[in-house]
């Protein structure tokens, strides 16, 4: 019996309208060369952060500074992405997702270049932030590029190859900066990313298709308030485990008051940047509900790996991100599996299979024995892989499918905002236990993911209870 929903959607807002008339991905054959180009600037941003994450530990040995306040190079690389990223969802279906991608590459060699050439943890944090401005733009405009690019029937094959290259560009992350970290200053790890962003811009001018625009305003005053939540909420998450109980609660307070303005200030909008339409569709907010705690474990895990390998288990820096390899390969062959599933299998059942795995993986790392091997450590981060790769394919299929093509641009930023912020949510609770609990925080941190990814499962499954709004999946005649 199929386990796969009916196909439906709502109706698009009556007051968005495309223009000019570009063509879509409904339109027009594959643009092959239009979509190597959009995961050339995938790749860039990915192997960023897998590098950053994997070279935390060498960072803070360099800057003499303690551990747990290198972990603030990552934080404030996802605070500018959450605060920019929805305002440039908007901005992209406003002006055109090609425009926006082309501003995000140009910010990101601005800040990989910044961060390169930093002389402390300051400087250097003031580069990740704008390279973050700079990550989200690109985020925030590639699953709707890639909806205008891949027809209908072939997008779960597109997302899923998104994912591949994302995958991809993460499981080069360590073993690359293994690699300049043996030969050069850390510094490396970011100077290079600038001329490949560039690169990218100018493939994009020559090969990127204009892409469609909707007849609307910007409201700043909504991009001002969504900037100001999201950035209170992750900077309160964050500074809990430093800054105190109290600063995090006046963060906390900040965000939902900025919220809860935003909520009343969007009312009757036909496009709200929030994205309060589309969270009224239950297959929307139950699939982006799963990514934010499925990321926020793999979040946590990847920061929480190379402290792991090298401060418990004695593994060299080069070691440890070539231990980190076997999820992320992995992951690359079940994203090349689990699209294909998406035809007869709905998400909830393959999320909730696949966080489980997750959670059994998590829980044998949190019993690894500091004698381990590398088969030892291998076989747990495979399981880990699996798990992971049955998710997150079929849930971006899930999240993209169940929105009216007019708000792709919000579907999308939506879908990059729960990775990113389940991520910084992962990054920050590693964080408070490190500081909480120092060394034992590793073990108490890996707990606390397993328990995450089952909750995740949880709530998968809930989307195969009947009479929710299904999901419109791919098919073979195709339905976007």
């Amino acid at each position: 019996m199929s386990l796969s929903f009916p196909t439906s959607r709502p109706p698009a807002p009556s007051r968005v309208q495309p223009h000019p008339p570009a063509r879509s991905g409904a339109d027009q054959p594959l643009n092959i060369t239009a979509l190597l180009t959009v995961m050339l600037g995938v790749s860039v941003i990915s192997l960023d952060i897998s590098m950053t994450s994997t070279a935390l530990p060498e960072i803070a040995k360099n800057l003499g500074v303690a551990p747990a306040k290198t972990i603030w190079i990552v934080n404030i690389y996802y605070l500018a992405v959450v605060a920019a990223l929805l305002p440039l969802a908007a901005l992209g279906e406003i002006y055109g997702h090609r425009r926006v991608f082309f501003a995000g590459l140009l910010t990101v060699a601005a800040g990989a270049l910044a961060s390169g050439l930093a002389g402390g943890l300051g400087p250097l944090m003031a580069g990740r932030a704008l390279l973050g401005i700079g990550s989200a733009a690109v985020s925030a405009t590639t699953p709707a590029l890639i909806r205008d690019i891949y027809p209908p029937e072939k997008l779960a094959r597109g997302l899923g190859f998104y994912a591949m290259i994302a995958g991809a560009a993460l499981s080069a992350g360590p073993p690359v900066t293994s690699a300049i970290l043996a030969v050069a200053d850390w510094r490396w790890l970011y100077l290079p990313t600038a001329p490949l962003a560039l690169l990218t811009l100018i493939l994009a001018a020559r090969r990127l298709p204009e892409t469609e625009r909707n007849i609307r305003r910007f409201d700043p005053l909504s991009g001002l308030l969504c900037s100001a939540m999201f950035a209170c909420l992750l900077f309160a998450i964050a500074g809990a485990a430093h800054l105190g109980a109290t600063i995090a609660a006046v963060a906390l307070a900040g965000a939902a008051l900025t919220g809860s303005a935003l909520l009343r200030h969007e009312t009757g909008q036909a496009a709200p940047i929030l994205g309060a339409d589309l969270f009224r569709l239950p297959i929307f907010a139950l699939s982006s509900a799963t990514s934010i705690i499925a990321y926020s474990v793999q979040g946590m895990v990847f920061v929480l790996l190379p402290f792991l390998f090298q401060y418990r288990m004695g593994f060299t820096q080069i070691e440890a991100g070539l231990l980190i390899i076997p999820w992320p390969l992995t992951l690359i062959v079940m994203t090349l599996v689990s699209p294909r599933l998406t035809r007869w299998v709905a998400p909830g059942f393959l999320g909730g299979l696949g966080l489980a795995l997750l959670a059994l993986g998590l829980g044998a790392l949190a019993g690894l024995p500091e004698s381990a091997d590398t088969v030892q450590i291998g076989w747990r981060l495979v399981i880990c892989g699996v798990g992971f790769g049955l998710f997150q394919s079929p849930n971006m299929v899930a999240i993209m499918q169940s929105a009216p093509r007019a708000r792709s641009g919000s579907a999308g930023g939506i879908l990059a905002m729960s990775r990113l912020l389940g991520q910084s949510i992962g990054a920050a609770l590693f964080a408070f236990c490190l500081a909480h609990w120092h060394e034992d925080g590793i073990g108490i941190a890996l707990q606390i993911g397993t328990g995450l990814a089952l909750a995740g499962a949880a709530i998968s499954a809930l989307r195969l209870l009947p009479g929710l709004h299904p999901a419109a999946l791919p098919s073979d005649k195709g339905n976007a």
